[in-house]
């Protein structure tokens, strides 16, 4: 089978799209990403540097000043002997927004001039999320105006059908958030609507036989098609939990495979694995202290505050009768003392990534640069925040789970001054990225704030940095992400890990290699 191109809309920075453009079949790489199409400007822009990548890898051209650019040396990504391959990839990235009278233009006149339907080829993508999302409608509850039938943003997904319903994917891969499953609209699951308009490719009235499509879970043995009783579908077999297949998060999400009734092949599904811990994939990044946000930032001060603060919670810990948890705290102490740490690094440690990863993810995660590191600055935080993230990475190393709630945070100076603190909505306000297990979901909203990110190393007291929270999504280390910090962690948050997009592209080409 020759190329087979992918549009990816709605792609965010490109962690779908990632997956299948990386994944390598015996004979070379089967996909090729033939346009994506994202809003956010930085997110774009994230998606045109990478396309650039691939294309500058494709033709064999040398990568050293691209990767001058990534570590701030260059004010342009191109020479003038690359300007053309980036005029290039700023032709597969498209800034526009589906959904909008321009945006739609713009891509469906680019799909009618590059696109041959005839042949196979795959859409994916991930409709934004904000409506569907428990939060989100929690949020919206707030707002006594607030009509869910009103809001556009519950039917995005239907420019996602008009693609199918225009060109006719052989294959499409649709994803959303968990909380998709129960939102209602009218009294009518917004997860059977999409099902059966996804099914009937947009059009019920004029369905003819093999026109439609099979929506299939790629966990199970449940798919969709028209004419079955969408109410009798258990669509919580659609949702795929990431930690089962490889990635150290435990992120849950509504995945779709929709294949077109004329292929007359059941895909496969994913093969469990289980996520590695996350020391085991962010422990080889260089160490880094956080900075002051409001004292100035100092190397000399940081430290000292640290230890001082280690030291004063070891004495008070003893006094309330936790003798492990401050001798801990002693220890930690005198270590953080005795450490030099800087705020960035652009070079990693020796050794690598841990020798415990499977080969394939080892392999994926180090990018082609094995010495460079992106994305890896840390925030600043306050005094009282530092206190309290030295003490909760102690604590679960100590006591082997992070502290929660108001007894865990009964010492001095660490209950925070929120007036629902007491009430217990925000026990988890301060949560550590503990040792031994999978990471909890990155979100967006890691770019407000860090603390429901902390990092397992108390010596570093910080929240995780843009690329920690890229590994622990499984992005590769070659992957940079553009725009201001916060913006990083945004498009981070709202990615699909790479490595689980790969594993699907791998069962997509082999159903269409055997439906071929």
């Amino acid at each position: 089978m020759s190329t087979i191109p992918i549009i990816d809309v709605f792609a965010g920075p490109g962690g779908l799209g990632e997956g299948f453009a990386g994944f390598q079949a015996s004979k070379g790489f089967p996909f090729k990403i033939l346009l994506s199409a994202e809003a956010n400007h930085d997110a774009h822009s994230t998606l045109r540097l990478r396309a650039f990548q691939r294309a500058l890898l494709t033709s064999g051209r040398d990568l050293s000043h691209l990767l001058g650019y990534y570590q701030g040396n260059h004010d342009e990504p191109y020479t003038q002997d690359t300007k053309g391959i980036w005029e290039e990839a700023s032709q597969e990235a498209l800034c526009l927004e589906l959904g909008s009278t321009n945006g739609d233009k713009r891509l469906y006149k680019e799909l009618e001039s590059r696109l041959d339907a005839s042949k196979p080829w795959v859409l994916i993508g991930g409709p934004p999320c904000q409506a569907y999302s428990i939060a989100g409608r929690v949020r919206n509850k707030g707002n006594a105006d607030y009509v869910p039938s009103n809001d556009s943003r519950h039917f995005l997904y239907q420019e996602y059908l008009r693609i199918i319903s225009e060109y006719r994917p052989s294959v499409f891969v649709m994803e959303n958030v968990r909380g998709m499953l129960s939102c209602k609209i009218d009294g009518k699951l917004i997860a059977h609507q999409i099902l059966e308009d996804l099914a009937c490719a947009g059009d019920r009235c004029s369905l003819k036989s093999g026109q439609g499509y099979r929506i299939y879970s790629l966990v199970s043995s449940t798919y969709f098609e028209h004419g079955k009783d969408v109410s009798k579908v258990d669509t919580k077999e659609f949702v795929v939990k990431s930690e089962e297949y490889g990635v150290p998060q435990a992120r849950h999400r509504v995945i779709l495979l929709g294949v077109r009734n004329d292929i007359d092949v059941r895909p496969g599904r994913l093969s469990r694995r289980g996520g590695p811990f996350v020391e085991e994939v962010i422990s080889d990044l260089p160490l880094l202290r956080s900075g002051f946000s409001r004292e100035g930032d100092d190397c000399d001060k940081w430290h000292s505050h640290v230890a001082t603060q280690l030291w004063d919670l070891a004495s008070c810990a003893r006094e309330a009768g936790m003798p492990e948890l401050a001798e801990d705290l002693d220890e930690y102490g005198f270590m953080v003392q005795s450490n030099s740490l800087d705020r960035d690094a652009q070079e990693k440690r020796a050794g690598g990534l841990s020798t415990d990863l499977p080969p394939l993810l080892n392999e994926w995660l180090t990018g082609i640069w094995p010495e460079a590191c992106f994305n890896h600055e840390t925030r600043t935080h306050m005094a009282s925040d530092l206190r309290r993230y030295a003490y909760a990475a102690v604590f679960a190393r100590t006591y082997g789970r992070y502290p929660k709630g108001v007894d865990d945070f009964s010492l001095p100076g660490l209950a925070p001054a929120h007036e629902n603190w007491t009430t217990g909505k925000f026990a988890d306000r301060f949560r550590v990225q503990q040792e031994g297990r999978t990471a909890t979901t990155i979100t967006s909203h890691i770019a407000k704030d860090g603390h429901y990110y902390i990092h397992p190393d108390p010596s570093q007291c910080r929240s995780l940095t843009v690329r920690e929270a890229a590994r622990i999504q499984t992005f590769p280390d070659d992957y940079f992400f553009s725009g201001p910090r916060t913006s990083q962690y945004t498009q981070v948050g709202n990615a699909v890990p790479p490595y689980l997009a790969r594993q699907i592209a791998e069962i997509v080409y082999d159903l269409l290699q055997q439906s071929n």
